[in-house]
């Protein structure tokens, strides 16, 4: 089946772009605990790795919260050696201090090995994570109706698997190292400090609620400007990603000042967002810091009155400070971690909303088997609308005989492209039936019923590849003589040997290195490569010239020679020789008939004809 079988809705860009959907910290699911449940249930497949994580982590915390009181002997050892030489009592041991220090090192040596075993295997995790969602989105795509597709921008899906996964796997990455880190930390160093001094923690641990209060008022405030930011980088994302795509059609239509005029206003907007909720949440650090000097001079004046008495000795002190700052430190973190598990679960909540979505029925229940197509098509009172308020299709009824040319025809918004979307399932009629060889549609897998199916379209859909991969595309397992034969007949052989490279051509993203009118003979080589017993040609010459159309329409008319063709026509002089041709309007079929006879009816049809034949004249 060619590949153009799938139809794609107009491309629509906005603020949903492929740049603009990410999280910013601050935003909030809407369900926190469902969402936070399967996520879990994400992780749960990977318990043993989690406990290791767990196990490194408290390791590496131990042997580094032990650092500082350790370090704090070899100062106190300092300090008496001093003390000692001053007396005349003795001097520095410096053998001592030299193995305090060798110690000190070994144990942030260690510290630093299981906290990298630690990062090694909490990465792997995550990225195993982010792969299996990127592989089941990917999946998803495949299973879900037309209808998703053509009722969101492109943005809005390509988001679920770019920043939606990369801020899910980022921030689960940080949020349970940290977690387990900055609670192994908290309660290491609240025990070394108690250990120290009892009164001197007391002292520290008044700063923490006067910190915590701070710190929380600033983030509530901050909250709507992260979400002005993000709503506006959409915005602005989706306005760069549309002037670039359509700046010929900008300049043609001198539209460059209304353009900048639009863009200046949104990036106005974002200017004013971001730089607010920057200022806000980069407060935080300068208030911590602030409140955490308070508690350093209540720790020094308080330790030095005890040191004066003999109670601690300098070292501890030091040890002592130390601590402080590592007990708040922590903290701050964890502030941070609930407001990336917050990012995290809003991004993931929009993945699961996604993988959640209603799928496309794609086996029925005892499926007729569908082998040995003959191309019989029979079209019963068919009805149908995209909304059940609004039918657009009344009543459509006509027989094709297999190997049958059948041209529909008629007015932009007839529904010419509806009936082939019909025909493929793309949608099911809302009454009525549609028959291949007998049997009702519906009655098929949709894979088995659309490998019954070539199809061409209007709008050419080529990718990043060689020419030759792009027509194989077709039916994989052909060989490159097969590929040849299929551009010959398409009249594409002479203008591909002309290209620098040949078949071997790389096309880039967007095949913008070929010609419309070319990409539209490769995409109609790629069709008569796939061979399918039923053909739907959309406007499948619009984009050549007329001597290249002709030529086209003879390798067609060998390709469609014994199969049942479909062809949906605007220039009708390509369309005279059709077996049937189905005259559409508002929906209808007001006449059918081929050629000559619609002509001797001198009705809708034959005011087209002339028309179009006026206009060439």
């Amino acid at each position: 089946m060619s590949n153009e079988q799938s139809y794609r809705a107009p491309r629509r860009r906005g603020p949903g772009g492929p740049m603009g959907g990410g999280m910013m910290p601050g935003e909030k699911a809407k369900d926190f605990k469902g969402s936070f449940r399967k996520i879990l249930s994400y992780i749960g497949k990977y318990k043993i790795g989690i406990v290791a994580v767990m196990i490194l982590a408290i390791c590496s915390t131990v042997f580094s919260v032990l650092g500082p009181k350790v370090m704090g002997k070899a100062t106190t050892a300092l300090a008496d050696g001093l003390m000692n030489k001053v007396a005349g009592t003795g001097g520095i041991d410096f053998t001592l201090i030299g193995k305090i220090l060798l110690f000190t090192l070994g144990l942030y040596i260690i510290s630093a090995v299981f906290s990298f075993f630690q990062g090694f295997i909490m990465t792997g995790i995550t990225q195993k994570i982010c792969y299996r969602m990127r592989k089941e989105i990917s999946e998803k795509i495949n299973r879900m109706p037309m209808k998703y597709f053509e009722s969101r921008t492109y943005g809005e899906v390509l988001s679920r698997i770019t920043n939606d996964v990369d801020t899910l796997g980022q921030s689960l990455n940080q949020s349970v190292t940290q977690i387990i880190t900055s609670v192994a930390t908290i309660i290491g160093v609240l025990v070394m400090m108690l250990s120290i001094s009892p009164l001197m923690t007391l002292i520290a641990l008044v700063i923490l609620p006067i910190s915590a209060l701070m710190v929380s008022a600033i983030a509530k405030f901050s909250q709507k400007y992260f979400r002005t930011q993000q709503e506006y980088l959409g915005h602005i994302n989706g306005q760069v990603e549309e002037t670039y795509s359509g700046h010929l059609v900008i300049q043609a239509f001198n539209k460059e000042k209304e353009t900048i005029k639009r863009f200046n206003d949104t990036n106005h907007v974002l200017y004013e967002s971001a730089w607010k909720s920057q200022f806000l949440s980069g407060m935080m650090q300068p208030v911590m810091v602030f409140v955490g000097n308070l508690g350093y001079a209540g720790v020094a004046i308080s330790g030095g009155m005890l040191a004066i008495n003999g109670t601690i000795g300098i070292g501890d002190i030091q040890a002592f400070i130390q601590y402080v700052k590592s007990f708040t430190q922590p903290i701050q973190q964890i502030a941070q971690v609930i407001n990336q598990v917050q990012s995290m679960t809003a991004a993931s909540e929009r993945v699961f909303e996604f993988l959640g979505e209603e799928e496309e029925d794609q086996t029925t229940e005892n499926a007729v088997e569908l082998k040995d197509v003959r191309g019989e098509v029979e079209f019963s009172h068919v009805h149908f609308g995209y909304n059940p308020d609004q039918i657009i299709i009344n009543d459509f009824s006509a027989k094709v005989e297999p190997g049958q040319k059948i041209a529909i025809v008629g007015p932009t918004g007839a529904g010419k492209t509806t009936m082939v979307k019909l025909l493929m399932r793309f949608y099911d009629v809302n009454s009525g039936s549609i028959r291949l060889d007998g049997n009702d549609i519906r009655n098929y897998n949709r894979r088995e019923l659309r490998d019954a199916f070539g199809m061409v379209l209007q709008d050419t859909w080529l990718f990043k590849g060689t020419i030759m991969e792009n027509i194989r595309y077709g039916r994989l397992d052909a060989t490159d003589e097969e590929v040849i034969a299929a551009a010959k007949a398409a009249h594409a052989h002479h203008f591909i040997q002309t290209l620098p490279g040949g078949y071997n051509m790389e096309l880039n993203e967007d095949a913008s290195n070929v010609s419309q009118g070319q990409k539209q003979l490769l995409t109609i080589a790629r069709a008569i490569l796939a061979d399918n017993r039923v053909l739907i040609l959309d406007e499948a010459t619009s984009s050549v010239d007329t001597r290249t159309e002709h030529r086209i329409q003879k390798a067609m008319d060998n390709l469609m020679k014994g199969r049942t063709s479909f062809i949906i026509a605007h220039r009708l002089s390509t369309i005279r020789d059709a077996d049937l041709i189905l005259v559409m309007k508002d929906g209808d079929i007001i006449e059918q008939g081929n050629h000559e006879e619609l002509l001797q009816k001198n009705g809708f049809y034959a005011q087209l004809y002339n028309s179009q034949f006026e206009e060439a004249s």
